[in-house]
């Protein structure tokens, strides 16, 4: 593979304006995902009693667990930002991918200094979407269980419906049955739904004095009896050891927990992650040959302004080598094959609307991968697919479609970064959340919306004014439009608002993203290769 050629001028007006811009949204970035793990105001006084209790803080436990100078790939640190007056900073939960004795886990820990642990929407959907991540990876599960249970002011938006709370039981017996371990350490309260968390795991270890689980705690109890009991009587680490045999180990120390979980897990007989043999094909990885701070000076702060994708992809990529597909057609989506990490990788990106000769040279490309078994790259930066007379003729719905129906059929696994904008039908072709990417990473610099805001602007004002025929409105009036319209499309457009609805899954640093794609290239290597039907390329 040749390696591609900078073009960029570290020394220009505009790539340094571009720096300075971006390195201030980063300073945004770290100041916001700092609140949600030191969590705001009143957060000391919850610390405070969490240590007095003797309690280690949810990070330091997973770092307790996890193998000494190993990657930990936390998800959603975001979630919940912006939400309920930020009283549920991280969504009360953390979730992430960490290593223990060479092997991958999904963790997913309370975060009891939150609301007690307890779980409000965005972290029934954070708990969910962990689940999710680890059942397609093939990673069993370590719960850090430390939870009031479901936020019970709210509970007809954590409770009842599919993806609520019952849904992560329904998903920890699935995986069980589809042998990936499920192992829980209580390290506090588990009540009501709660309980079922160690019920359903494989194995279960409480630790004395602190891990208590029962379906209903002492006030239910008293309530619903009249029955007077303290906790650990009612469900402490000896009772539900020796007596009931919900939990399996009884440790006196999170310290002695923690090492008891990791002789569990090295137990269990899963592939390492630094296995590479199997399906994906590995070799020795090699560093950019470009550094990935330019990324910072090449992406533009006025949106308008276009940039070369393959200037993104050579500061990401092994080497910064690229072996184009179709280099001289379709000149606004850049597509071919690279590795990131050691590991091979189709590359699709955008350099800005997707015309229908595109559509096509992404599909016959998707469907080159699909056919070899090459893992996909989406790079999303792109206002969607081209509008208007010409493009009609030429067929962008049909040719658009077959871009869509090609990544909806992809058998290989898939990632998707947005390194920009990411709009309308442009973010299904581009393989949006809708579909099924196994991880969806984003950048404090993207968008992402039906359409980029002065474009709604424009459309949604007309049709606004087209309902009002016959009514009088003054300059004032049509100005108080365009200004709603603005403002809702730029709000909910924002990465953050993004982020906070778990619409990715987690927003990173270009710096970072290199990293976070050869993990999630590593977990995908441990797999057998993807189950697939027809592979048959149609030239498009």
């Amino acid at each position: 593979m040749r390696r591609i050629a900078n073009t960029i001028d570290r020394m220009s007006t505009l790539f340094a304006s571009n720096t300075e811009a971006y390195r201030a949204d980063l300073d945004t970035l770290a100041e916001r995902m700092q609140f949600a793990i030191d969590g705001g105001r009143n957060r000391q006084r919850s610390i405070d009693r969490h240590h007095g209790r003797g309690k280690v803080l949810v990070r330091d436990r997973i770092d307790m667990v996890t193998d000494e100078g190993s990657p930990f790939l936390e998800l959603s640190t975001l979630a919940g930002f912006g939400q309920e007056d930020n009283e549920f900073p991280g969504a009360g939960i953390v979730t992430g991918i960490g290593v223990v004795h060479g092997v991958p886990w999904m963790f997913i820990a309370n975060d009891a200094t939150v609301k007690g642990g307890s779980l409000f929407p965005a972290g029934i959907k954070k708990h969910v979407r962990a689940q999710d991540i680890a059942l397609e990876n093939g990673l069993g599960c370590l719960y850090l269980v430390d939870s009031g249970g479901a936020f019970l002011p709210m509970q007809d938006e954590v409770f009842p419906d599919r993806d609520h709370f019952g849904g992560t039981f329904y998903r920890q017996a699935r995986m069980s049955a589809a042998g990936l371990p499920q192992l829980s350490v209580v390290l506090g309260g588990c009540t009501a739904g709660g309980a079922y968390v160690p019920a359903l795991s494989d194995e279960v270890i409480m630790v004395e004095g602190i891990g208590r689980i029962f379906l209903g705690g002492p006030p239910i109890v008293k309530a619903a009896l009249g029955e007077v009991v303290a906790p650990d009587d009612l469900g402490g680490a000896a009772l539900h050891t020796r007596q009931s045999g919900v939990s399996d180990y009884m440790v006196q120390t999170e310290a002695e927990a923690y090492g008891l979980l990791r002789e569990l897990c090295e137990n269990t007989n899963k592939r390492t992650i630094d296995e590479r043999q199997g399906w994906l094909d590995w070799v020795e990885p090699e560093a950019p040959a470009y550094p990935a701070e330019d990324i910072l000076g090449i992406i533009n702060e006025d949106t308008r302004i276009p940039y070369d994708a393959r200037q993104v992809i050579a500061r990401l990529v092994d080497d910064s080598r690229f072996a184009e597909f179709k280099p001289e057609w379709g000149n606004s989506i850049v597509v071919g094959f690279t590795r990131i990490w050691g590991h091979q990788v189709g590359v699709i990106a955008n350099n800005g609307i997707i015309f229908s000769e595109d559509a096509l040279k992404a599909t016959h490309f998707i469907e080159l991968c699909n056919q070899r078994s090459v893992p996909l790259l989406f790079l999303q930066n792109t206002t969607g697919y081209m509008v208007g007379r010409d493009s009609e003729v030429g067929g962008i719905a049909k040719n658009g479609a077959k871009m869509v129906a090609a990544v909806s059929n992809a058998q290989v696994p898939k990632f998707t970064v947005l390194i920009g904008g990411s709009y309308g039908a442009g973010n299904y072709g581009m393989c949006g959340r809708g579909f099924d990417p196994r991880f969806l990473f984003a950048w404090p610099n993207s968008r992402i919306a039906t359409m980029a805001a002065d474009t709604a602007e424009t459309v949604l004002t007309d049709i606004r004014l087209g309902g009002m025929k016959g009514a009088e409105t003054t300059d004032e009036q049509i100005a108080e439009i365009r200004s709603t319209i603005r403002a809702q499309y730029e709000e909910q457009s924002d990465p953050y608002y993004a982020t906070s609805r778990l619409w990715d899954d987690g927003l990173i640093s270009p710096l970072d993203t290199r990293d976070a794609l050869g993990m999630c290239l590593a977990l995908a290597a441990r797999q057998d290769a993807p189950v697939t039907g027809d592979r048959i390329v149609y030239r498009m």
